[in-house]
């Protein structure tokens, strides 16, 4: 199933009035825009990849069956974001596993600053083919609450106000929550986070596809 060249430009908000007009295929549009990014978050709050393919299932149904209460007053990205993480949550909490993380700042100091990529020497490029899996494992470590906001803000680039929006947590407590996570992360992994943040946790193209027809039997079913 692909979408055609012409849909590819058109902007989320465009996509979303298309499909409450009767266009019901272009919602592959959204989902192929937005699986990685759910799948991610999703994967972060609840460490387990089958569960994440699970939710993010579940967050495209309840969203698509809410498409006309979308009301354009966050960015459409937002929105769709903020019910894959409600159906983590409430994932979690029905498996009683979920701990709040105390927002109150214990440190100060550490730089809060984009993390960026350095430049690498031979052996470190060798070091990069491993990456991922250790940078996976390292994010995997750290706290539920940490970890979706490092996930979000780090990996995804979402901005502090739009992580905040999402979470139901404030700008401040998403700003605490990065500072702790980036200063449980070992400095060695640190240094390289920049380098492997983007193709981490990747969703593959047969993992995509399989989600895409999964919704759609489910939006298509009586």
């Amino acid at each position: 199933m692909s979408t055609g060249a012409n849909t590819s430009t058109m902007s989320d908000e465009e996509v979303v009035k298309q499909i409450l007009a009767g266009e019901l295929t272009l919602f592959e549009i959204i989902m192929r825009r937005y699986n990685q990014r759910l799948y991610r978050v999703s994967r972060a709050i609840l460490g387990d990849d089958g569960e994440a393919e699970d939710v993010i299932q579940d967050a495209y149904v309840r969203a698509y069956t809410h498409l006309n209460q979308f009301a354009g007053q966050a960015k459409f990205s937002t929105w769709l974001t903020k019910i894959a993480v409600h159906e983590a949550l409430a994932r979690v909490r029905r498996r009683s596993r979920f701990v709040e993380i105390d927002p109150t700042p214990k440190s100060e100091g550490d730089s809060m600053s984009t993390l960026t990529s350095k430049t690498r020497d031979p052996e470190q490029h060798v070091l990069a083919r491993e990456l991922n899996a250790v940078l996976e494992a390292a994010v995997d470590a750290l706290p539920e609450a940490y970890r979706s906001v490092f996930m979000l803000r780090e990996v995804e680039e979402m901005s502090t106000a739009e992580t905040a929006e999402c979470l139901d947590i404030s700008e401040e407590t998403v700003k605490t929550r990065l500072h702790r996570a980036r200063a449980l992360l070992r400095e060695e992994i640190y240094s390289r986070i920049g380098v492997a943040a983007a193709s981490a946790f990747p969703f593959a193209a047969t993992r995509c596809d399989r989600v895409v027809l999964a919704v759609f039997d489910r939006i298509r079913s009586p």
